[in-house]
Order: structure tokens, then sequence, then C-alpha cells
């Protein structure tokens, strides 16, 4: 991640540039020192620190009293709610999101897709969870996350057919990244109305999720359960199928789109009104 004078575009600021992929390497790394994002800047340790203690003073990131090493600040959450996507899809899904929170006591997650990558936007973490870790932001390949592969069953054909080809990254031994396989993993989460992942993402994560619908019946976000895997094995997700598909209807209600019971996720995955 190394950039200089010539990696450039034409009409942008470097120094904005390179607050922004402080932002993002912080966002993938967590807390890290000068000297690591020096070395992702490609700068010298002293200008990697000039940023650093600029966006610090914003509150954009926030330095450890003991180490020294910085991670997100939260400046960046106040900029984050600032945000609308569509119709304010946090907002109307929130009591789905609440309720499923309640009912299962694991994270949850909504998510939705931004330029084939699922974006989480909402979260409430699990009060089983040791050590809290945020989501918040961080945008992964449709392929290898559930709520991902939720949009991927939700796209028109064509442009199903044009992401499933690939490539595909490997992000773990489980990461399906053959499009066959691809395909007809979609294809059942089309047709269970919920999608899964078993540590395709992340070693040790799984999660499952299911669609959020907007007032025409399109999938505008998905909502999502994650957790360690071996909490959340192949039973366990089967028992929480309905538990997702319920909070799911719940966060649809919010837009006022008719829900016509759990099985009904599947049929407006199908490929029905102009979606593959």
């Amino acid at each position: 991640m190394d950039i200089t004078n010539d990696d450039r575009a034409p009409g942008r600021v470097q120094s904005v540039e390179r607050a922004v992929t402080i932002l993002e390497f912080l966002a993938a790394n967590g807390w890290s020192g000068v000297t690591d994002v020096g070395n992702a800047l490609g700068v010298h340790k002293s200008t990697a620190f000039r940023l650093l203690n600029t966006l610090e003073g914003r509150g954009l990131v926030e330095q450890h009293v003991d180490s020294g090493k910085y991670r997100l600040g939260f400046g960046l959450l106040q900029l984050a709610h600032a945000v609308t996507v569509g119709p304010d899809i946090r907002r109307q899904a929130q009591p789905g999101c609440e309720w499923l929170a309640q009912h299962t006591d694991e994270t949850i997650t909504l998510s939705v897709c931004e330029e084939h990558e699922s974006v989480t936007i909402d979260q409430i973490v699990s009060t089983s969870t040791v050590a809290s870790r945020s989501w918040l932001g961080r945008r992964i390949p449709l392929h290898a996350a559930a709520s991902g592969k939720i949009f991927l069953a939700s796209m028109p054909e064509e442009e199903f057919e044009e992401v499933i080809k690939g490539p595909h990254e490997r992000f773990t031994e489980g990461t399906i990244t053959d499009p066959r396989s691809l395909r007809e993993d979609i294809e059942r989460s089309r047709s269970n109305g919920y999608a899964t992942t078993a540590e395709e993402f992340e070693e040790g994560l799984s999660s499952i999720a299911a669609p959020v619908l907007g007032f025409e019946g399109d999938v505008v976000a998905a909502i999502s359960i994650s957790g360690p895997t071996y909490r959340l094995d192949g039973e366990r997700l089967a028992e929480f199928a309905p538990l997702i598909l319920e909070a799911a209807a719940q966060a649809s209600a919010g837009f006022t789109y008719e829900w016509h019971g759990h099985t009904a996720t599947a049929t407006d995955m199908s490929g029905e009104g102009g979606q593959a």
C-alpha cells in the first residue's frame, strides 16, 4: 500500500489520500503502531506520526495510553450516523435486529450491498463475547459472507452471472471460490430463504443471514447472526434459521412491506420480479 507522488490520480490531494488510507488500514488491522502505519503508507515514521496526530485531534483515531498504538476513534461514529442509505435502513430494521439479539444472545449485524461488497452499517454485540469487536464499516466480498450471499441471490440475472464467474479471493480453507460450487450454494440460499457461512471469511467464525425487503419487495439489506464456530455449528445455525427469518420479517415490516410468512423469503430471492 505504497502511496507516492507517481501513484496519485490527477486532482487528488496526497495528504487526504494518506489520511483515508490510514483509516482503512486501522479498520482492517485494529491497534497499530506508527511504524506499521508508515510501512503501509510507504512513508517515513515522522510523516505517519503527523498524520495520526492530526486524525487524533479530530477524534477520528485514538491512541492507547500504554502501548502508544492507534485505532479508529469514536469521531467516525458521529460521521457514520450522518449517513443515510436510501430510506433510513438502520432505523427501519432496528426492531428486527433488537428482537433477534434478545432471542439469540449472539452478535447481530445489518449490512447493505455496495460495489459488490457487503458493508456493515449497524451492529449489536453479543453479551457473551468477552472482547467486543466492531464490524461497522467492514467490507466483505459477497462470496465470503452470509449477507453477501443474500445479495448475490437477489441480483438481476445478468449481474449475477457476471459476478458469479469470479475470480473470487480465498480467505480461508472454507472459502468457496469455485463458480460452480458457489452457484450451488446460492441456489440453496434461494431455496431456504437464508444463507450461511462456516469459516469462509475468517477461521472460527460462522454466520447466518436473511434478506430485509423494501417497499417494493426488493432486497435492501441483510440481517445476520455471527459468532464463533464452536457455538454456531451446523446444528445451531439450523436452529437459528426460524429466528433469522422472523427477525427479517420484522425488519422488513419497517418498510410497510407485507410479509407472507417465513417461507416468503425463498420466493423473494428466486428470480420473481426481475431478481435472480
